[in-house]
């Protein structure tokens, strides 16, 4: 049995519980406006999202915001402009990652395959949320019906304040698309 040795894994092992990043705030507070416009684009009809008495009636202080709103409020502004070439990303990474490193050695290709979210607390309007993102894990190089690549996973913290009010796990595969169809 011979050790094949993976230099692009060995690089990626850095980052494993490492932050992908510096903490970040939301762009905007949870508020009412965004809360009117998802319930209305996925049809939501539960009215503690936007009826003050109804809210009180059911138990909360105000209204709260749909929790799979999570992580829509710390979502930055997209830069339209080269997003094709970031593989979807909204912004230009300011830092060294995992993708980084896989987009520059040729893994340029992006699947998001699966997303969990814990939700530990209802948000309310006026809530400004910070987030911090670490390394969970990345696998070793994986031969998939797609293609050759790599699954990196981050966990995402969700605060209000010190308050933790949600996780989320995020998974995606880096592959290169030049092994796709069983090529390379």
């Amino acid at each position: 049995m011979t050790d094949e040795r993976d230099p692009v894994r060995e690089r990626l092992e850095a980052f494993v519980g490492k932050p992908m990043g510096e903490t970040a705030t939301a762009p905007d507070p949870v508020n009412i406006p965004m809360i009117r416009h998802w319930v209305a684009a996925f049809d939501d009809r539960n009215p503690v999202y936007l009826d003050e008495d109804v809210a009180a009636k059911s138990g909360f202080d105000a209204i709260v915001a749909p929790p799979a709103m999570l992580q829509a409020w710390t979502m930055p502004t997209p830069k339209i402009e080269g997003i094709a070439e970031r593989g979807g990303a909204p912004t230009e990474m300011q830092f060294e990652n995992p993708v980084n490193v896989l987009d520059e050695e040729g893994y340029v290709g992006t699947l998001a395959t699966n997303s969990e979210l814990d939700f530990y607390r209802y948000l309310h309007p006026g809530d400004l949320l910070e987030l911090d993102i670490v390394v969970d894990e990345i696998s070793p190089k994986k031969k998939t019906s797609l293609a050759t690549g790599y699954f990196v996973t981050w966990i995402t913290t969700y605060r209000v304040g010190d308050e933790v009010v949600g996780r989320q796990l995020f998974r995606i595969f880096k592959f290169d698309p030049a092994t796709m169809g069983g090529a390379a």
